[in-house]
């Protein structure tokens, strides 16, 4: 087996499982997230706890994990840039510190699409914050954002990244089936603006 393949699928995994969303609210709250709100470890949920510079600061440390575990991968060892980012995410979807119970995927995807191409990063954001505008509901917002991103490379981008950005909108329709459920019966939770 590629010694490179086992050294970038270990720091993408890594990097991608730390809980920052649980760490920050153990140490400057005294809480378990997971006994607040949804119980997911993620920049919504941590934002229940009413403290936004937690949440801020834990959606800018998820993004970063992924970003960093790209550009890594990018700079050394380009052609398994997919995997890396694959890996990453799944991290902090299944992380083995918290028996494989980890957060959306969201920021962290959010990230890794910011170290694959800027454009990516800026459609999404611009996409989400008109969504959530429009319709203010944050779980929807991301799942159309991502949908875009990946339409938006489909048909517009000729590189290798359109694979990898299909998993990821199948990957967070996944971990958002709760919140479709929700949005189909009405009893979603909208953002408060």
């Amino acid at each position: 087996m590629d010694i490179n393949l086992i050294i970038v699928a270990i720091y993408s995994y890594l990097l991608g499982s730390i809980p920052f969303g649980l760490l920050l609210t153990r140490i400057f709250l005294k809480k378990d997230i997971r006994t607040v709100g949804s119980g997911n470890i993620g920049t919504t949920n941590v934002l229940r706890t009413g403290n936004k510079f937690l949440a801020i600061t834990t959606l800018t440390l998820d993004l970063l994990k992924g970003y960093i575990s790209v550009y890594i991968t990018i700079f050394y060892f380009e052609s398994l840039t997919s995997l890396s980012a694959l890996i990453c995410f799944i991290g902090h979807i299944f992380p083995f510190w918290l028996k494989f119970k980890g957060g959306k995927g969201v920021a962290t995807y959010l990230g890794v699409i910011l170290a694959l191409s800027y454009k990516f990063f800026f459609i999404f954001v611009i996409a989400w914050i008109s969504l959530s505008l429009l319709f203010r509901f944050a779980s929807l917002s991301s799942m159309i954002s991502t949908l875009i991103v990946f339409l938006y490379a489909y048909f517009y981008e000729i590189n290798n990244s359109v694979l990898i950005l299909f998993i990821f909108f199948v990957m967070i329709l996944f971990t958002h089936k709760e919140n479709i459920l929700r949005l189909k019966s009405s009893t979603e939770n909208k953002i408060k603006l």
